[in-house]
């Protein structure tokens, strides 16, 4: 580990004896970690932190969030400037690389990201044997598993060469296979890639266009969605990403790596988030309700959850929320959405939680799905591909993750242990002898 060590704990068990020493590691910013690899052999025990709440399951260079005081670092850079100042393709470049391009470097990546969109036609044939009302996170994950059956001559994870083509092959092929899906689900035609647009404006030209009449292409909508694209880059340990890792962790091939991250960002608790925000403020209909729906949402007995508010690491503002609101807001005035229902309605909400005691006693702050969802909608994403949206950024982080797990020589595979308790040792009974 690089973690520098100043100092470490002793843990001693009175009754045998024995002790173990647990260093204690610092990184360059944030909490320190304990390091508890000798606890099992020195004593015997280990540790118990269900949803690892608490444990730090690897180093990493990538991101850095401090969730009490609302930050997130992209290598360093805090989003809000990246947010206001860059473009997905520049951040994609950093998280991968580890440093912002020149202007000459960015150009050689953007085009070489241009040159990998299109996908094979046999694999663009896989959408026929998809019923037409499958689910597109289903097509996407399944798709992109199969990826490994065309591309095994340069799947070789310890060459530095092929892991650079698998990065940048996904990352410009996701998009392509996303609005596939979009398109198979609707029983259009399949709109092939543009090399003359750039990324979030190729991923709206292949969702809305059609081959009987020209696209006419909303720029607010592409800054739109290349901001949140930015802003669901990456975003630490998180399930889908930790997810990518375990898989990786086998030595599986990388598409199957990403194949089991869009899986587990599937989860309504991860993201599908933004998909379940709308339905509850839909559910709630109207600003009259909001006082009945916040008093349901306090009842520990009413299923009723407040999507949107809350995180599970940060207990200030999510600081992408307060960047994807303001956008929010540019998108609606420009499409001329302004009087969005939906949007008043969150609006609302959002004023009235924060007022609330209950709320802001739990530090239930809005996060970044409680706007998204609204923005998506606005540019006429579908709500069945919010979560396929995400899962285009989001591929960016797994990418800069999994290549930072295989080029790490200390990499092991991920292998968490339990606490058991279930029944102790029993014989087996015949059959004929149970009663």
């Amino acid at each position: 580990m690089n973690g520098k060590t100043e100092t470490a704990f002793e843990l001693s068990d009175g009754a045998s004896g024995r002790s173990s020493q647990l260093p204690v590691r610092t990184g360059t910013i944030g909490p320190a970690a304990l390091d508890i690899a000798g606890l099992h052999k020195d004593l015997d025990v280990f540790t118990y932190d269900p949803g690892f709440a608490a444990t730090a399951a690897t180093e990493s260079r990538i991101t850095y969030i401090d969730g009490d005081a609302g930050v997130l670092l992209y290598r360093g850079y805090p989003i809000e400037q990246l947010a206001g100042k860059s473009s997905f393709m520049e951040v994609a470049y950093l998280l991968l690389l580890g440093e912002l391009p020149t202007g000459k470097q960015l150009a050689e990546f953007t085009g070489n990201i241009r040159y990998h969109t299109m996908i094979n036609e046999t694999l663009l044939r896989f959408f026929n044997g998809f019923h037409h009302n499958a689910h597109p996170m289903a097509m996407v994950s399944a798709v992109v598993a199969s990826m490994s059956a065309f591309y095994h001559d340069t799947m070789d994870i310890y060459n530095p060469r092929h892991r650079e083509i698998f990065s940048h092959r996904i990352i410009a092929k996701i998009p392509t296979i996303a609005a596939a899906a979009h398109k198979h689900s609707l029983g259009q035609p399949f709109i092939y890639p543009r090399n003359d647009l750039d990324y979030a404006a190729n991923v709206l030209h292949m969702l809305f266009a059609v081959p009987c009449e020209p696209y006419k292409l909303d720029p607010v909508a592409a800054e739109a969605l290349d901001l949140l694209f930015i802003l669901h880059a990456d975003h630490e340990q998180n399930a889908s990403t930790s997810t990518v890792r375990l898989a990786g962790s086998t030595g599986a091939n990388p598409y199957a790596a990403i194949s089991a991250g869009v899986s587990a960002l599937w989860g309504p608790a991860h993201g599908g988030a933004n998909e379940a925000v709308l339905a509850m403020l839909e559910q709630i209909g109207s600003v009259d309700h909001i006082p009945k729906y916040l008093a349901m949402a306090k009842d520990k007995s009413s299923h009723f959850r407040l999507m949107g508010f809350g995180h599970r690491v940060y207990k200030n503002f999510d600081p992408r929320a307060k960047i994807i609101r303001e956008m929010c807001h540019r998108v609606l005035t420009a499409l001329g959405r302004s009087d969005n229902p939906l949007f008043e309605l969150a609006l609302r909400l959002e004023e009235i939680a924060l007022k609330d005691e209950y709320f802001v006693s739990r530090k239930l702050y809005p996060n970044v799905d409680f706007y998204s969802g609204v923005i998506y909608s606005a540019i006429g994403i579908p709500r069945s591909m919010f979560t396929v949206m995400f899962a285009i950024a989001r591929t960016v982080g797994w990418v800069a993750h999994w290549l930072e797990m295989i080029s790490d020589p200390a990499m092991r595979i991920g292998r968490p242990r339990q606490l058991y308790t279930g029944p102790p040792r029993r014989e087996y009974v015949e059959v004929s002898k149970r009663r």
